[in-house]
Formats: structure tokens, C-alpha cells, sequence
């Protein structure tokens, strides 16, 4: 993994091999980063989707093996327990272009994947809701 900060942003290249969530924790440690939006694409070998349930407040993950690019990642970068909380949703498309998603647990790079996070000045944190189940931004 290798990034750059270049103005308000951070370019990032993971390598193969790399898993991209906790990829990013490092580089946002590393560059004190507590609040930023998260794009990113490229190809990985396997990965770990979820989808949430608000009835019973649960994840059901779903995890696929194979050669799959990144359609789309995004999502959010805040602060919890003063530590970086990656907030990522990802679609990934495999050979026959069936694509697979929703809330990203786990991915491992296959080829690459450049990431780009665009930060912001101050921070957010997150606060655990029991009526939704999930940690949401403490605004």
C-alpha cells in the first residue's frame, strides 16, 4: 500500500494481496485523517458483503471467491472511541457481469485498487442507536 496527500486528498494504491478496509484504517491513522468521503475501484479475489436488516437489526453477509472489479466503492471516514470508522458500500461486478453488493466487511486485492479520499476539515463521531441498531453520526 502507497498513498500521497495532495491538497484536501489522499491518493492511495493497494497492493495485491492487500485487504482495503483495513488498508485504509492504516493510511488513515498514519495521516491523522478523522473525516472524509471514500471512492474507490479496481479488482479483488474475494470479498464480504452484508445487507441489514432494521426488523431484526443484523447483518446477513454474503462472500464471494473469484475474479470480480470494483464498480463502485464509497462511503464515509469519521471517529469512534477516538479511532477511524470506515463506513464502505461496494459493487462488484464479476466475469459474467453479474454484480454483487452492499455493505463491505472484507475485500482482498486481486490486482489493485485505487482509493481516493477526500477529506474534510473538523470531525464526526458516531454514537450507537438502539433504535436503529447501527452507530450513526453524532451530529
Amino acid at each position: 500500500m502507497r498513498y500521497k496527500a495532495i491538497g484536501q486528498k489522499i491518493f492511495a494504491r493497494i497492493d495485491r494481496g492487500e485487504e482495503i478496509i483495513s488498508s485504509l484504517c492504516r493510511i488513515c491513522e498514519e495521516a491523522g485523517v478523522s473525516l472524509a468521503e471514500v471512492r474507490a475501484i479496481g479488482a479483488v479475489g474475494s470479498f464480504t458483503v452484508g445487507v441489514f436488516s432494521p426488523r431484526t437489526k443484523t447483518y446477513k453477509a454474503n462472500s464471494f471467491k473469484g475474479d470480480f472489479e470494483i464498480v463502485g466503492l464509497s462511503g464515509t471516514v469519521t471517529q469512534k472511541d477516538g479511532e477511524p470508522y470506515l463506513h464502505l458500500h461496494a459493487a462488484f461486478a464479476g466475469a459474467d457481469g453479474a454484480v454483487f453488493g452492499g455493505h463491505l466487511n472484507e475485500a482482498v486485492v486481486s490486482a489493485t485498487c485505487e482509493a481516493v479520499l477526500d477529506l474534510s476539515p473538523g470531525s464526526i463521531g458516531r454514537a450507537f442507536s438502539d433504535e436503529v441498531g447501527l452507530n450513526l453520526f453524532d451530529i
